[in-house]
């Protein structure tokens, strides 16, 4: 049972539009305070998009999200579970990032959840652009490999950008991959979808055993199906799950920087994550959400939709 200092704010004692927008209306609790201790999840902002190739704006989500989240409640609707009632949830704060130096970001946001993974808190972030997921796998698979579910329409394991840049959002996992935070034979990635410059991030996927379920296959299929493979790929072991916004149609989410066209609706995008169930996850993200183009705040909605049914999942786990 959750400490009621972890519960958060409910709009009967305190109007949705009303006090801190912190994420879900959790407290704020910084990794330096004596209380940190006691927090089993922790949200995490990534205000960072430094590796963003088209167009930018994702350094912007976190505080989008954050101002949503305050629509979430204690409850879900579909599972009956209580997440702040099970473990002890709280608001960390955001990642520091240096906006002029992306190497000293990597290096920021990896000592931050160094600390984090040393504090025995599973993350739960929101970004931020998808590269951020590197410097938070190289903080928190400091014990092995894990593995990994990835929501996606493009795969992010291309070698490099404009002749040489390794670092961007298009080539985390490959970076991930190569430095042994993730074992790819249980790397399953899920909506793949879209034109194309080559196929290299096809041919390391082949080569190094990455499971790609297209778009197409996922809708042959179905969802129960697919995320039943999801499951059997990674296994009982550490996993990750990164999830980008873009995952989803963009009809249902736009206000993201590199939108494909035929993706899962609003409903299928919770679906896929409540089907994770018994899953050892060991940390989590929502990334790509740019608020510049969704400034009515559905597709941080959305997101922060997302990171609630990831919530419970993880919450349900530890039970």
């Amino acid at each position: 049972m959750s400490d009621a200092f972890f519960q958060p704010v409910s709009g009967m004692d305190l109007p949705r539009f009303a006090g801190v927008p912190t994420f879900m209306r959790l407290p704020h609790v910084s990794l330096d305070d004596p209380r940190l201790a006691e927090v089993q999840i922790g949200l995490i902002g990534a205000p960072w998009d430094g590796g963003t190739t088209n167009r930018p704006g994702p350094r912007h989500g976190p505080r989008q999200l954050r101002d949503l989240s305050t629509m979430i409640r204690a409850q879900n609707g579909a599972t009956g579970v209580r997440p702040f009632e099970t473990v002890n949830c709280a608001d960390l704060g955001d990642v520091a990032p240096n906006p002029a130096d992306l190497m000293d970001s990597l290096d920021r946001m990896h000592r931050f959840y160094a600390r984090v993974k040393e504090a025995g808190i599973r993350p739960l972030t929101a970004g931020g652009d998808h590269l951020c997921s590197l410097p938070i796998l190289r903080g928190i698979a400091s014990d092995g490999p894990l593995g990994m579910v990835h929501f996606d329409s493009h795969t992010d394991l291309f070698d490099s950008y404009f002749g040489g840049t390794k670092f961007t959002h298009g080539t985390p996992f490959r970076r991930a991959v190569e430095e042994g935070l993730l074992d790819p034979k249980k790397v399953v990635q899920i909506g793949i979808r879209g034109t194309a410059y080559d196929n290299d991030d096809l041919d390391f996927a082949a080569a190094t055993g990455i499971r790609i379920i297209r778009i197409e296959e996922f809708f042959a299929r179905g969802i129960p199906d697919v995320m039943a493979e999801a499951r059997e790929i990674v296994g009982t072991g550490p996993t990750y799950l990164s999830y980008d916004i873009d995952f989803i149609d963009p009809a249902f989410a736009p206000g993201t920087g590199t939108p494909e066209v035929g993706g899962p609706n609003s409903f299928q995008a919770l679906q896929v994550v409540r089907e994770l169930g018994g899953l050892n996850i060991v940390g989590a993200d929502m990334v790509e959400v740019s608020p510049p183009f969704d400034a009515s705040g559905g597709t941080a909605f959305l997101g922060v939709s997302v990171m609630f049914e990831i919530l419970c999942i993880m919450a349900a786990q530890a039970a």
